[in-house]
């Protein structure tokens, strides 16, 4: 099985640790880099990834919104505060929820940020509608609960996939769901022992496809496939860092 895969490379990997000061800083500046652009690829943020490296450095890219501008600050912001999280090992709370958008979208909405939505929304190009606005405070608190019963019963990346699903599918906030929803994911991964994955822009299409048959159908299968793979990918930056094999 895939998880068994999964579980020998993360094996593998613990034996490498503590990583050295170095390779943890190398890996965490790649990480923040490639996380933070193709999150934002994803949603349509137009900055390249050389753009968003220099837009992490402080630096106003010319002919970019301000808007793009805060989305990269604000995603690095987000994912420093997942990983203090992590080392919370909390269990996974409304208020967390809250909080990681209410980075997402500081200075962009400020008043609509870390809010349930006040209205209903559709999802570009999908046939799955979300829940009624009036709707929404219950819904999470369901999810809440079912993300309890699931992390004892799911393998972690199975379970952080299913967070990652359940909740965009919910889409409780205005905007910013996807995001919220691929940290969150990671927030869970990571509690695991698992390295936090990047899911790439080329890959856009295959992942709204798979969260659309998940949310009309039912039928996970698709999107567990691809955030299986998704996670294996994660591991290569270590194996290179390190300079060992990945196999």
């Amino acid at each position: 099985m895939i998880f068994e895969k999964l579980d020998g490379l993360k094996m593998k990997l613990d034996h490498f640790r503590p990583l050295e000061p170095a390779v943890v800083k190398t890996l965490h500046e790649d990480l923040i880099l490639r996380w933070t652009y193709n999150s934002n690829a994803i949603e349509g943020n137009t900055l390249t990834l050389k753009e968003t490296k220099v837009a992490l450095e402080g630096i106003t890219i010319g002919g970019k919104t301000m808007r793009e501008h805060f989305e990269v600050i604000n995603h690095r912001e987000a994912i420093l505060y997942v990983e203090e999280l992590v080392g919370h090992r909390e269990a996974l709370s409304e208020w967390q929820v809250k909080s990681l958008h209410q980075l997402i979208l500081k200075n962009i909405d400020d008043r609509n940020a870390g809010r349930y939505r006040t209205q209903n929304v559709l999802i570009s190009g999908a046939e799955h509608r979300p829940p009624d606005f009036l709707k929404v405070a219950e819904a999470m608190e369901a999810f809440i609960r079912q993300a309890e019963q699931d992390r004892a019963r799911l393998h972690p990346v199975e379970y952080a996939a299913r967070v990652h699903a359940d909740f965009v599918k919910i889409h409780p906030f205005v905007d910013g769901n996807g995001r919220t929803s691929r940290l969150l994911m990671n927030l869970e991964l990571m509690k695991a022992g698992f390295p936090p994955v990047v899911l790439s822009v080329e890959k856009r299409l295959r992942y709204y496809e798979a969260l659309d048959l998940a949310h009309t159908e039912g039928d996970y299968n698709p999107f567990l496939k691809l955030m299986a793979e998704t996670v294996e990918e994660a591991f290569e930056p270590y194996w290179y860092a390190l300079g060992v094999g990945n196999d």
